[in-house]
């Protein structure tokens, strides 16, 4: 992700022990050095993409208090470990989690792998008490009500260090999403219902503003690109991609790549000199725009910017969240719709893809730039890339508004190679396998009021889909290879009786 230069750099996850003075000076000296040696085993690990910043042993209310408070304002922390290494009385603990506005993992580890079981004695004991310290720990929490991920296991071990790693993922997301800025080119689409929303509501949940601006703003900057910049872009595209020959120097509509190459400029300057990192389209409403911007919101999103299409925010701010989540892992993120489907022979599929607008960074091979004309919008022929996905295991993901709450649905897919060549469909698409089939899968999706507009990942987790869910107190349903249609109705109408029950206390 070369967008803003990685969402990893400048964050912080900050690493809390907890202990108490009962212990003496030598014994808390003890903690701090094994504190910091967990510290260092997990900042150490390639998989966790945040910065773990070990913070001095916590053992009166006032420290924590502070630590909490500070944590909780820093521009930089978009998160907390915190470890009860001895038995710390929680108690004390009390008035920092309840003024803690950041994320809160609970590590319930111990600095040795193994018992030295024949040198076992009681200094050893008081030493090591994270067995009974941790549940102090947790009953306070429960008390206060944090919400917090709660991983068990040493600092070494894998699947401890993939699910602090999802949740490090998410809490960056959560961190890019109370900061995203995203401008609306111009309305939704007309009579639409699923692209409608609380713009209020989700900013209040979310963090994320979401403003209009008239296309004609846009056209003024991208009208002001100069020509030699708009060239020189337009090479970059002849280098990058396999340009059709109608499209290169000399060919008969090499202008429509000049002005590609112009419209990517414009919206690029305008979004940098808002501060944008998501912003939405419309075909419904293009002012002076001479193409329905494809190839340039392709390589937008690319990266790392959202977009959503007929003026879809909510998409376009998960996309961002979600690219934001899997910066720096294989595979990609882009915008997406299901579209059409496979019903047989053979294994059920849906073909997805957009007018124009699907991520090259999900693409299996080299994109094919190429121009073709566009049924809707009433513009010239546009300029877009096209491939086919590249197979694998990857999750779908929608964000709707049901008029009392946000939900997130969630389809764990298998995205495949299409059965045959298309050659006559000129847009990027994805072909992929629901889990556990076509069939419930849409059943559930339907029954969920999920939208048609989705984010299609190879790159984040379905781990870190449900820690963001948490953090941000969204509910999240799932649909995978253990759905079955009657329990997810289930699913359904218990949740909505315990959101509706929590917003009334």
């Amino acid at each position: 992700m070369r967008h803003n230069d990685a969402p990893y750099q400048s964050q912080e996850i900050w690493f809390l022990t907890g202990s108490q003075g009962l212990y003496g000076d030598d014994v808390l000296h003890q903690v701090a050095e094994q504190s910091r040696a967990i510290c260092e085993i997990l900042g150490s690990n390639a998989e966790i993409p945040v910065r773990i910043v070990w913070k001095p042993i916590l053992t009166d209310a006032e420290a924590i208090r502070r630590l909490c408070q500070e944590a909780s304002a820093s521009d930089n922390c978009v998160g907390v470990i915190a470890w009860m290494h001895t038995f710390s009385p929680a108690k004390m603990w009390i008035s920092g989690l309840s003024a803690l506005q950041q994320p809160l993992l609970h590590l319930h580890t111990q600095r040795n792998l193994s018992l030295p079981w024949p040198s076992i004695d009681m200094d050893f004991m008081n030493l090591n008490q994270a067995a009974h310290g941790d549940r102090e720990f947790g009953h306070i929490e429960s008390r206060v009500g944090v919400h917090r991920k709660i991983v068990a296991g040493h600092a070494t071990d894998p699947r401890v260090v993939r699910r602090v790693a999802a949740w490090a993922r998410a809490a960056v997301g959560r961190h890019a999403s109370r900061t995203l800025r995203l401008a609306r080119f111009g309305d939704n689409m007309r009579d639409v219902a699923v692209t409608e929303g609380d713009k209020v509501e989700a900013q209040l949940r979310f963090g994320f503003s979401v403003n209009t601006y008239a296309v004609n703003d846009l056209v003024a900057v991208v009208d002001d690109v100069s020509d030699k910049k708009a060239a020189e872009l337009a090479d970059e595209y002849v280098e990058s991609y396999d340009v059709v020959p109608a499209l290169r120097p000399g060919g008969v509509c090499h202008d429509s790549l000049l002005y590609a190459a112009r419209l990517e400029l414009g919206l690029r300057t305008f979004l940098t000199e808002g501060g944008f990192t998501a912003f939405t389209t419309n075909f419904e409403d293009l002012g002076g725009l001479r193409q329905l911007p494809g190839i340039a919101v392709q390589r937008l999103m690319a990266d790392g910017y959202g977009f959503g299409g007929e003026g879809d925010w909510k998409t376009s701010a998960l996309l961002r969240t979600m690219k934001v989540m899997g910066a720096g892992l294989d595979g990609g993120t882009t915008f997406m719709e299901d579209y059409t489907y496979h019903l047989g022979p053979g294994t059920p599929r849906v073909l997805g893809a957009h007018m124009l607008e699907v991520c090259p960074s999900v693409a299996a091979d080299r994109p094919s730039c190429e121009i073709h004309p566009l049924s809707i919008g009433g513009r010239e022929d546009p300029v877009r890339l096209v491939f086919n996905a590249a197979a694998g295991p990857a999750v779908v993901v929608g964000l709707s508004d049901l008029g009392d709450r946000f939900r997130l649905t969630a389809n764990t897919v298998d995205v495949v190679a299409p059965s045959e060549p298309l050659r006559r469909l000129p847009v990027a698409r994805a072909v992929w396998k629901p889990r556990p089939s076509l069939a419930e899968s849409a059943e559930s999706w339907l029954l969920a009021g999920a939208p048609h507009h989705t984010v299609l990942s190879s790159a984040v987790t379905v781990e870190t889909l449900t820690d963001y869910a948490a953090m941000t107190d969204v509910e999240l349903l799932t649909i995978d290879e253990n759905t079955t249609t009657e329990q997810f109705g289930k699913e359904i109408r218990w949740n909505a009786a315990y959101h509706r029950l929590a917003q009334s206390l």
